[in-house]
């Protein structure tokens, strides 16, 4: 079966709960609670998940995907097929048509002039946008009325629905961001903090790193929706916080990402305030391997860009690294069954997941021995083994968490027994996941050997997230330190495949071809996968609505949520 054919068919649509409620802002206020704090409220400028959710009360994409992982109409009247004529025969062109009669918060008329100015704003080429490999497969964007955008690829398009497509690529109204396109993006405070948009929120205050206040859109386009009048969004503290806000002391009404032993949940559960909700999807915990020299002598901007690094760059060195590590361990001290053993960059969907049977084993013994036949041994009886005469030893970071912090300290032992010196560094989520280009902090700038963090992707097609792999996507000054290759990562064959993935059809030759994009950058020194983790958050038992998402915003449905009436 092709992709092709698949789009001939009807494209599944929504089926949100029904409204419990006939008046917009009936139902008084909603207390979210992320502990790590949004640090911007445009998602183009952030890869971090928090930011991009955040956003996502606000701004919104032409399309999304739902629970189920289908995609469906958002800003348009229906998903674009070849049958209805959206998409081409020769799948190079595909037209969207919005919903007429669509207006931003400030009473604009939303229009096709606004899509094609947010492709023109990611793809301004001294950006730095974040969200870039979702525009990479556009030639052009052309908007032959206010309610018909025509977007033309560079060559035939199996999967189109990736720009404007989930809540990583929303819409920005060209009158609030025209003079913020490419090195001035990220001088435009006042946009950034507070945009307008065509989602169920407006924002009253942002704090960055804080807390967010918004009211209801009086110009959303359902007139009984959202059912809440205001929202607070309150970030920072931690995980444990978060939960106990909501099924212990009944604070707050939505916990985001309680990354947080089994146990602790239980007994969280135990307050009788709140539920957890869990579900899996692509969500991976993984060390990202940095393959440029984070040497401080090198200074700000080098040391995040020079190659190679002075050992991660052998393979025996990071095959050896991932020997060590006991992943059933991980799983079960920190997700019991919301976690799983994978070595996949893509664990989800199954048929785009690379299966390794050693994955799941801890082979210390190994390690040494692979090190040992590598020459990479102890010269000077200090118990750290060298390469080329420089010391293993490394900075390991990842963000504050009870659970990632366990990690650590499991990994530096395991690390330390076969040879290696390890120092560990935790910053605040907010920081480390924040886009915030003078930092020295962020995980984009990746000051460290090796850092620890975990992401996912929209929707059930991962096309664009292998996409973060490409040589030319990796965060520099010249993009402000956006770029969603992380590590660094760039090998030649991995280029060439994910363009022939951009190409191919055949669905069954996509996820062959995923597989093996997986598999390369495992096997060659990109990241070393840990755990897959199912997304796991909570909400108050008074707070109706809430259907959990694992392939778009967990906030996707925001408008639909209301307050249960005892």
């Amino acid at each position: 079966m092709t992709l092709k054919s698949l789009m001939l068919g009807a494209v599944a649509s929504a089926a949100l709960a029904p409204a419990a409620f006939a008046e917009r802002g009936a139902d008084g206020e909603v207390k979210i609670i992320y502990w790590q704090a949004p640090s911007i409220l445009n998602p183009f400028l952030s890869g971090g998940t928090k930011d991009t959710e955040s956003s996502s009360l606000i701004v919104e994409p032409l399309a999304r995907f739902n629970e189920a992982g289908d995609l469906v109409p958002w800003l348009v009247d229906e998903i674009p097929t070849v049958e209805n004529g959206g998409i081409t025969e020769d799948l190079t062109q595909i037209t969207w048509k919005i919903t007429p009669g669509l207006k931003w918060s400030d009473g604009s008329d939303f229009t096709s002039e606004d899509v094609k100015f947010t492709y023109e704003y990611c793809t301004h080429p001294e950006g730095g946008c974040a969200q870039l490999t979702k525009f990479e497969p556009v030639a052009s964007v052309e908007t032959p009325d206010d309610l018909t955008v025509v977007v033309t690829f560079n060559e035939p398009t199996p999967y189109p629905f990736t720009a404007f497509v989930g809540g990583e690529s929303p819409i920005l109204q060209k009158a609030q961001f025209e003079q913020c396109l490419g090195a001035a993006a990220s001088t435009c405070t006042e946009q950034n903090f507070n945009p307008i948009g065509t989602g169920p929120f407006v924002v009253d205050e942002f704090k960055p790193n804080d807390v967010i206040t918004l009211s209801a859109n009086p110009n959303y386009r359902d007139p009984a929706k959202p059912a809440f009048a205001k929202v607070t969004f309150k970030g920072g503290g931690d995980a444990e916080g978060a939960g106990r806000a909501v099924m212990q002391t009944g604070e707050y009404d939505y916990a985001w990402n309680l990354q947080l032993a089994p146990d602790v949940i239980a007994e969280m559960e135990a307050g009788g305030q709140g539920k957890p909700v869990a579900g899996f999807g692509p969500l991976m915990e993984r060390i990202m391997i940095n393959n440029t020299n984070p040497d401080p002598a090198l200074g700000p901007d080098e040391r995040s860009v020079i190659r190679p690094h002075p050992f991660l760059s052998d393979p025996a060195v990071y095959k050896a690294m991932s020997m060590a590590i006991d992943r059933p361990l991980l799983v079960e001290v920190g997700y019991g069954q919301a976690g799983k053993v994978t070595c996949s960059w893509v664990p989800a969907p199954e048929a785009f997941a690379y299966q390794n049977e050693d994955c799941g084993t801890q082979d210390i013994e190994g390690a040494k021995a692979m090190l040992d036949d590598a020459g990479i041994v102890d010269t000077d009886g200090d118990g750290v083994r060298e390469k080329d005469g420089v010391p293993l030893s490394i900075l390991y970071q990842t963000s504050t968490n009870a659970v990632r912090q366990d990690f650590q300290a499991l990994i530096k032992d395991w690390w330390e027994q076969i040879g290696m010196e390890v120092e560990l560094r935790n910053v605040d989520g907010s920081v480390f996941f924040g886009g915030d280009a003078g930092s020295p902090d962020t995980f984009q700038k990746f000051y460290a050997d090796v850092e620890m963090y975990a992401n996912t992707f929209n929707g059930t097609d991962p096309q664009a997230y292998l996409g973060h792999g490409l040589c030319d996507t990796a965060p520099r000054p010249d993009t402000q330190w956006q770029g969603e290759n992380i590590s660094r990562f760039c090998d030649e064959e991995y280029d060439a495949l994910h363009t022939e993935l951009t190409k191919t059809a055949d669905l069954a030759k996509r996820q062959e071809i995923g597989r093996k994009l997986s598999q390369i950058a495992y096997e060659r020194g990109g990241l070393i996968p840990l755990v897959h983790r199912g997304r796991l958050s909570a909400h108050s038992n008074t707070l109706g609505g809430v259907i959990l998402n694992v392939w778009d915003s967990e906030l996707w449905n925001v408008a639909d949520w209301y307050r249960i009436k005892e």
